[in-house]
């Protein structure tokens, strides 16, 4: 299936509308308001909380936890490289890596080695936006939460690193 990540322009905190494919709501993300490192919601349209993501503060390197209902599911580190973005994912959906271009705007994530998502940024856009296209057999609302924490690592007004 195929998503379409959006940040929106004119808000005071962090906040995405995620589509699928056909152009319809899937997934509303947004976050808290003047809070110590990002703290984000990644709910389905009628509110509920899939994941809940939170920045480990005080890191050498972005270190995020992700949490469904309550109980941490994911530890998503930033591996030290010098030309290449690279994640380390630890979790109860398996032994995930994040391996990016260059210039951080092409990415794609790997499950014990296989390629289970492709991400893009586009370009020419006033705000963030992903395509994002994620393999059938995998929690696309879990992948959307890793495609999100790229997005506050690399591409957030606040913590460009």
């Amino acid at each position: 299936m195929k998503y379409l990540i959006r940040q929106k322009i004119f808000s005071l905190r962090d906040s995405y509308t995620i589509k699928n494919e056909f152009g319809e709501d899937c997934f509303i993300v947004y976050g808290r308001i003047f809070s110590l490192g990002d703290k984000l919601h990644l709910t389905d349209m009628q509110g509920r909380e899939l994941f809940y993501i939170e920045q480990r503060i005080f890191r050498l390197l972005p270190e995020y936890t992700i949490y469904r209902n309550g109980v941490p599911v994911a530890q998503v580190k930033k591996n030290f490289t010098l030309f290449r973005p690279s994640f380390t994912i630890t979790s109860v959906f398996g032994e995930y890596s994040i391996e990016g271009n260059f210039w951080a705007y092409d990415f794609t994530v790997f499950k014990n080695g296989a390629p289970v998502a492709i991400v893009s940024k586009k370009w020419f856009t006033f705000s963030d936006t992903y395509g994002v296209s994620v393999d059938d057999s995998e929690d696309a609302a879990f992948i959307l939460a890793l495609v999100i924490v790229l997005d506050q690592v690399y591409h957030d007004g606040e913590n460009n690193t």
